[in-house]
This record gives C-alpha cells, sequence and structure tokens, in this order.
C-alpha cells in the first residue's frame, strides 16, 4: 500500500500530479478541492456554506475540513493506497492529520509566485462533470469545452487576481510550521513543478523510487 500526500502553492499543478500518480499504480486520488466543489455545484447545505465563505474571502474553518478528510478516508476504498491534495493547508490540519494517518511521503511542488499567477488565472473548470483544464498548460482540444464530456468551461468563483494573491499570501505564511510538522514524521520530496507535466511526474517518480511513468497514447 502506498499513501501520498501532495503539496505546493496554488497553480503547482497538485491535482494534475496526484491523477497522474494514481493511473498506473492503483491508488485513488482525494482532492479535498474537488470535493467542496461537487458541494457546491450540488447546491448541498455544506456547499451552500463553502460557497458563501469563498465569495466572501474566507476560507473553510478547519473543523469543517478535518471532518470532510476524515469522512473520506473512513470510506476505505484506497486498498492500494491514496494520494490526497489540497491538505492541510496548515499547522492545524496538518497536526490533525498527522495524529491518525501515516504516509509514506509528501511531495512539494515548487513553482516561483509569477508562474502560479499565470497558471491559475488560466485555469478553467467543466460546469458539468467538473473537470480542470488549463489554457495554458492543457488546451482543451475544443476551445471552451470539456475534453471529457464536452460541457462548457467556466473560470473558477475564487480564481481572480485579487483571490490567488490572498491564497498566495496563506500559502507562504503556512507552509513553514506544515512542513517543520511533517517532516518530524513523515519523509518530504522537493520537486521542481515548472517543466511540463510528463517532466514533472517523472521526476515525483524518481524521488520516491517508483515505476516510471509513460504516458498513455
Amino acid at each position: 500500500m502506498r499513501k501520498y500526500v501532495v503539496m505546493g502553492v496554488p497553480g503547482g499543478g497538485k491535482g494534475t500530479q496526484a491523477r497522474m500518480l494514481c493511473r498506473d499504480l492503483g491508488l485513488v486520488h482525494i482532492s479535498v478541492g474537488a470535493i467542496f466543489r461537487w458541494h457546491v455545484r450540488n447546491h448541498t447545505r455544506l456547499g451552500t456554506r463553502v460557497r458563501r465563505v469563498i465569495a466572501g474571502g474566507g476560507l473553510v474553518d478547519d473543523e469543517t475540513v478535518n471532518r470532510v478528510v476524515r469522512e473520506r478516508l473512513d470510506q476505505h476504498d484506497w486498498n492500494h493506497g491514496f494520494v490526497i491534495d489540497g491538505f492541510p493547508r496548515n499547522r492545524a490540519q496538518a497536526e490533525f492529520f498527522a495524529e491518525r494517518y501515516d504516509v509514506d511521503a509528501v511531495v512539494l511542488l515548487d513553482l516561483p509566485d509569477e508562474e502560479a499567477r499565470r497558471r491559475v488565472l488560466a485555469r478553467r473548470l467543466c460546469a458539468r462533470c467538473g473537470r480542470d483544464h488549463n489554457l495554458v498548460a492543457h488546451p482543451p482540444r475544443t476551445p471552451g469545452r470539456c475534453d471529457a464530456c464536452g460541457g462548457e468551461l467556466v473560470a473558477r468563483e475564487d480564481d481572480t487576481p485579487e483571490a490567488v494573491e490572498a491564497r498566495l499570501r496563506e500559502h507562504h505564511a503556512t507552509i513553514g510550521p506544515v512542513l517543520e510538522l511533517l517532516r518530524g514524521k513523515e519523509p518530504v520530496v522537493e520537486v521542481d513543478a515548472r517543466p511540463d507535466p510528463v517532466t514533472v511526474q517523472r521526476s515525483i517518480r524518481a524521488a520516491l523510487g517508483l515505476p516510471p511513468y509513460e504516458p498513455e497514447d
């Protein structure tokens, strides 16, 4: 069983790299951000609250985030392991996670802020299935349409220049204490996230001692 956490700045490719890491290793991708977006898209009670928080420029409280992670991991559908991204984001969340779960390693994707800004503002989300696209890194085959289901691609509500700056500030203010805690328990590998996704994935696998990544045809 293999279990990993993928961390990094907004736009660093956490979700993309987590999915690629899961693809041929039988691992389950757990994206905390995707879980919240599903609730928002489906107008659940949690989704209504999350949308209100995000619209006000805030962050979902630690208790709610930790509960969502616990409930997801309690499903135990990850027989061969999991890759979790978008969590933990601060010291309190890291303490919650470290006390309850063990992972094989933490992958930290390193990306300059300027590149992070460029990538985030080019992100698009499928309004139908929720799949992520990027107009810069992964332009859709049909402009404005999802590669998976053909749904309309829209910008995330919180992918504005102001929101990006706020998330970058929050990341830099909290990543130090998170890594300090996690390094005391798990190996942390740092990977340059500037190259193309396949190159980054191959670097991740080399650092983790995993089988090489081969792109799908």
